[in-house]
């Protein structure tokens, strides 16, 4: 019965192996064989439900994983291995690596298709190219170094090498560079085929433009590459913007609804088998969505500010455009037992209230709400201009960067609330909370860690990134901002986890790069620093 059971267990793995691809394929042809007939594939039929796949793993990681890390969501729970705890166990790898991975492949697939003789069309192979560097990015920041060259090639390769971080990022920078150049002839593309902006080349090109001084940020402090960086982004920003449009606003119209934002926009279904219904409908119970309790550290300053999405708290709580019932939240990192009543929450779609009106029906809540599918968004890109500034990259006042930001983020979610950094209301808020910006604080100074440059930036910068995949992790490990408050209860030293493991079964499945990418980058651990986090 033991041998059965280790074959057993040995086909599972393998049989895994071929879905998953660990970082390498699922079998195209088969996949994608129509059963009338047809044997290949064009680029617009892969391209919106492979980002549709993408977001929902995007979304449902960051609400159980990122949110309890970054403290804007807390489980009401005593049990062992919680996140908000920093107890991180293996199995937390597993989700965001095989999903990526698939989608990957179906990713790269639009690149090979588009560039066919027969199907050419330079659009589709600039948006693969950011979509892949997107989520690459994503795979290396939350592992460190990962197959890359050799990934998603399970027909040829089924134990791909891991390549090191740092080449990882030189190469991304390569396929933007090159997305940017293909874009360029504005080739058209179906507009149904894109959920992000319905055909607008344009703004593809502004999104992958964006997406580029992210990734530039992120290892700008890398003393090996910092110059290359900032000098970088100066290029982009400074000297050849024409040739590197990025997003500048949230302005939308009806037949580019996002504006620059780059988001999947839901439609506000229920129905679990419509493409554009989103994961928190499809995926998350009602009464699973509203018994996560909200943290006092996202909370608190909220409701302090009187922040536009939460001014509505003292009426209906369904009013306010995030939907939270209650005003005070819990501390993260609580130790077990001394927490037993859950405060504040998001509300559900369901009629929480018990009131049953239509108007709660039809009233907004992150679980039906449209805004929710967030690639990269227009203030965060504000943020990064105005940290660039502060740091003598770039021209340009890092202040009206930073107040742009915070304007950006409000407009997000409040579309036109605020035209203009010089309306009064504006104003007189960043006046009334302390939030306007103060050129004489130091830029970064552990000293003055609460009343810095950086964390006016990278704490407001943190709002901006409210449900967006890891980022508000990812800037945390990358600057320690914002400072978080440190929790009696919390595990791991209290130490802030660096990385996720690698899957537990690439050990079994690719044992010998798996070692060499140990060997290099440092211990499986969630302490072992990515190569961007070391000096």
């Amino acid at each position: 019965m033991m041998e059965k059971n280790r074959k057993n267990i040995i086909y599972i793995l393998l049989a895994t192996l071929s879905l998953s691809t660990f970082s390498c394929t699922k079998d195209f042809n088969e996949v994608n064989t129509d059963p009338l007939g047809k044997t290949t594939v064009a680029p617009e039929q892969l391209l919106a439900p492979t980002l549709v796949n993408i977001m929902r793993t995007n979304m449902l990681r960051n609400r159980n994983f990122n949110n309890e890390l970054m403290q804007v969501t807390v489980e009401m729970s005593d049990a062992e291995g919680k996140v908000f705890r920093y107890d991180i166990r293996r199995t937390q790898a597993d989700n965001t690596w095989n999903n990526w991975y698939v989608s990957l492949t179906d990713i790269k697939d639009i690149y090979t298709i588009a560039g066919k003789p027969e199907s050419l069309n330079k659009s589709y192979q600039g948006i693969s190219l950011i979509v892949q560097s997107w989520v690459y990015s994503l795979l290396t920041d939350t592992y460190g170094d990962i197959p890359y060259t050799e990934a998603n090639d399970g027909r040829n390769n089924l134990q791909p090498k891991f390549d090191r971080q740092k080449d990882i990022y030189l190469d991304l920078f390569k396929k933007l560079e090159e997305a940017n150049e293909l874009l360029k002839t504005g080739t058209a593309i179906s507009p149904q085929s894109d959920p992000v902006y319905k055909g607008d080349i344009a703004k593809w090109r502004k999104l992958g433009n964006s997406l580029y001084l992210r990734l530039l940020l992120r290892i700008s402090g890398k003393a090996e590459v910092s110059a290359m960086a900032a000098a970088k982004m100066k290029e982009i920003i400074d000297t050849n913007p024409l040739n590197y449009p990025v997003m500048q606003n949230n302005d939308a119209s009806a037949t580019n609804p996002n504006g620059d934002n780059g988001r999947i926009l839901w439609t506000g279904s229920n129905a679990a088998a419509a493409l554009y219904t989103s994961p928190f409908m499809s995926s998350i119970r009602p009464s699973d969505f509203r018994l996560v309790a909200l943290c006092d550290f996202f909370l608190g300053r909220l409701v302090t500010w009187q922040h536009p999405c939460v001014t509505n708290m003292d009426a209906p709580s369904y009013t306010s455009r995030w939907s939270i019932d209650g005003v005070e939240g819990i501390p993260s990192g609580y130790t077990s037992g001394s927490i037993t009543t859950l405060l504040a929450h998001f509300n559900s779609d369901a009629d929480v209230d018990g009131t049953g009106t239509s108007a709660r029906k039809n009233s907004f809540n992150l679980q039906r709400d449209a805004y929710t599918g967030i690639i990269m968004n227009v203030a965060e890109l504000s943020f990064i201009k105005a940290e660039a500034a502060a740091k003598g990259w770039i021209n340009g006042n890092a202040g009206d960067f930073y107040h742009k930001g915070i304007a950006d983020a409000i407009n997000y979610w409040r579309p036109n609330l605020i035209t203009s950094l010089t309306q009064p209301n504006f104003v007189t808020y960043l006046a009334n909370n302390n939030l306007a910006w103060n050129p004489a604080l130091p830029l970064d100074n552990a000293t003055y860690g609460n009343n810095s440059k950086m964390e006016m930036i990278h704490l407001q910068k943190y709002y901006s990134m409210f449900l967006i995949d890891f980022q508000q992790w990812f800037e945390y490990r990358r600057t320690g901002h914002p400072q978080l408050p440190k929790g009696p209860g919390l595990v791991n030293g209290g130490r802030m986890p660096a990385r996720l493991f690698y899957p537990t079964v690439t050990q079994s499945t690719n044992p010998t790069n798996y070692k060499d990418a140990v060997a290099t980058q440092g211990a499986d651990d969630i302490n072992t620093l990515v190569w961007w986090q070391k000096p």
